[in-house]
């Protein structure tokens, strides 16, 4: 069972198969986000495994929460097991605050709005799409009138191609056609 606030991280590497259940009790209604990280070449055929993290860790300064869900702000580090070096935080933020984030140059980032609306480097961004931040950033202002969340995300720039059908992910065309018959 995954609560606001924390992380549950399925790693698929070499096969795995699961399902996703809701409890009996519970409204028909979720709020989450799932992200899909393409593992490097070198560890895409370690063992599946499945990691939940109750307690990640949370900045908190005049209005804004941070909760780090994978890798490292601040000073900060979730336990959350990578495989590249990468990036994932939930930012909540009160009404009418400015705060700037650390980042690193070497990351590119996107942002997602997910409740309320947020001016990100003095771009308006509401709820929908994914801004595209790129490289190059060494921080990232963020403010809003009203209360808000953000997921921000980034990491090494990832240069090898990858290929998904479905739930498979491969690096070429037959690749993806021996993974679904296997399956």
């Amino acid at each position: 069972l995954v609560r606001p606030g924390q992380l549950n991280l399925m790693t698929a590497g070499r096969a795995i198969s699961h399902s996703e259940e809701s409890p009996a009790d519970r409204p028909p209604i979720l709020h989450g986000v799932q992200l899909w990280v393409a593992l490097p070449d070198r560890d895409r055929g370690v063992d599946p495994h499945f990691e939940h993290h109750a307690d990640l860790p949370v900045l908190s300064d005049d209005g804004v929460s941070t909760t780090v869900i994978m890798g490292e702000l601040g000073g900060s580090r979730s336990s959350a097991q990578l495989y590249s070096p990468l990036v994932g935080v939930e930012v909540t933020l009160a009404a009418d605050v400015v705060t700037t984030l650390p980042l690193r140059p070497d990351f590119e980032y996107g942002a997602l709005v997910l409740s309320g609306s947020v001016e990100v480097d003095d771009v308006a961004l509401d709820r929908g799409p994914l801004l595209y931040l790129g490289t190059g950033r060494s921080e990232l202002t963020l403010g809003t009138g009203h209360p808000s969340r953000l997921l921000l995300i980034g990491g090494e720039p990832f240069d090898e191609q990858i290929l998904m059908w479905w739930n498979f992910v491969g690096r070429d065309h037959d690749e993806i056609v021996r993974f679904r018959e296997e399956w």
